[in-house]
């Protein structure tokens, strides 16, 4: 008898990120299996009691089980949410050299597994630990995604719902380029219920440009409040993750604004970034091309050389 597919999503780090991934995989109905890994085993079994104690109460029954890196041979996600997180007054950058060492050494022993499916990478800075997932684990570029800016253009919405007074499902707007200080905002394509964010500024007086850039500020700058006010971000992009999951295991051709390798996209070679994609079974079907105005396309030349600043001294091939 032919066993039954199942959906089965392997998370790498069981902090605050880690577990409430899970949490929201688990209340959700996402994933069939779901297996928890951490350095600190003792944790990662503490997080799989809690969790399964739960399971009374939600929709599905996921099978959340603890593991280690031999269990990802077979898994279709691997979600890696380890590393060292981000400190009051520090940047996502400044994490680089501490976190480039631990992904090396947990996509080796992934990929050392069999492990042969998608790669999403949570840990910050996300777009610099893409790039080093994909250089790393030999992947295709498609197959290897980061959350990017998703909690980033989240934000955006709801803050320009509020604004509006239009529910954030109503907008359709992106912030797009590196998650974090050097990102921007896609005012040009913008809209609010189908009408151009712009032509409802000019349109009625009570709206101004003004309010957008501080709305902007405000979606940019959220992280350090958060970290100030609570010590750490997670339940957003928490969230984030088991949407990009959701569109990836139910091969939803959903657009997403993720971490995505550009070859060309937007003038850019050679560096993830924060781009509206494509996300079905395969990982990134395509990457979907915004028409930027000058200025917008200025800020996201901007974002990039920002990257690939921090990047060329870790690997040779990025000019």
């Amino acid at each position: 008898m032919k066993k039954e597919k199942i959906s089965s999503v392997a998370v790498i780090g069981t902090g605050y990120v880690g577990s409430s991934y899970a949490f929201a995989l688990m209340n959700q109905g996402i994933v069939d299996e779901l297996i928890m890994i951490d350095v600190n085993k003792e944790k990662a079994i503490g997080e799989v009691m809690d969790l399964n104690h739960g399971k009374v109460f939600t929709p599905d029954s996921t099978n959340i089980l603890f593991g280690e890196y031999k269990d990802c041979a077979d898994v279709d996600l691997v979600v890696i949410c380890a590393g060292a997180n981000q400190k009051p007054g520090e940047t996502r950058l400044d994490l680089v050299d501490k976190n480039l060492n631990i992904f090396k050494t947990i996509v080796e022993n992934v990929m050392a597994s069999g492990f042969d499916g998608i790669f999403l990478v949570a840990t910050n800075p996300v777009d610099i630990l893409t790039y080093a997932t994909w250089h790393y684990s030999g992947l295709p570029k498609g197959r290897v995604i980061g959350s990017g800016t998703i909690l980033d253009t989240a934000r955006f919405r709801y803050l320009i719902g509020d604004y509006f007074k239009i529910a954030p499902k109503n907008v359709h707007a992106y912030i797009i380029g590196e998650h974090g200080d050097s990102e921007l905002p896609v005012y040009s394509s913008a809209d609010v219920g189908g009408i151009p964010i712009l032509k409802m500024i000019e349109r009625q007086e009570q709206y101004k440009k003004e309010d957008l850039d501080e709305i902007f500020i405000n979606v940019r700058d959220a992280a350090y409040k958060i970290i100030e006010g609570k010590g750490a971000t997670y339940y957003g992009i928490a969230m984030g993750l088991a949407r990009i999951t959701k569109a990836i295991l139910n091969n939803e051709n959903g657009v997403l604004t993720v971490s995505a390798h550009l070859d060309g996209q937007y003038g850019e070679k050679n560096v993830y970034m924060g781009v509206p994609a494509i996300i079905n079974r395969s990982g990134i079907r395509e990457i979907v091309e915004l028409e930027l105005n000058e200025e917008e396309q200025q800020k996201f030349q901007h974002s990039a050389d920002v990257l690939k600043a921090i990047l060329a001294p870790h690997f040779e091939e990025v000019k």
